[in-house]
């Protein structure tokens, strides 16, 4: 079992950038896969992008390809997702979600969840 804690989020113009982090204090965290996802109000949660354990493969939603970076650093025991050129469709809160299984694109594979980070992008 892990506890996910985000931050990073916040209000930015479009075209800015935002890091958004998943943090957990549990050691065994980098051996779980972890996905980022996104849920705009009165839609669904939609994934996002997602890294496997070894953080070697990453997987993007093609809204967000060659935008958004999905990273770990095992020292700090965080993964990160990296926000450039930000527009405001982006607008969602964000959570981090992770499984100690095979990276997934499926919101309902994963069994742990942050809190949710909200991000607003102004126009």
């Amino acid at each position: 079992q892990v506890h996910l804690v985000e931050s990073g989020g916040g209000l930015v113009q479009a075209g800015g950038s935002l890091r958004l982090s998943c943090a957990a204090s549990e050691r065994t965290f980098g051996s779980y896969a972890v996905g980022w996802f996104r849920q705009a109000p009165g839609k669904e949660r939609d994934f996002v992008a997602a890294l496997t354990w070894t953080g070697s493969s990453t997987y993007y939603a093609d809204s967000v390809k060659g935008r958004f970076t999905i990273s770990r650093d095992r020292a700090e025991n965080t993964v990160y997702l990296q926000m450039n050129s930000l527009k405001p469709e982006d607008t969602a809160v964000y959570y981090c979600a992770a499984r100690h299984a095979v990276v997934s694109r499926n919101v309902r594979d994963y069994d742990f969840w942050g809190q949710g980070s909200q991000v607003t992008v102004s126009s």
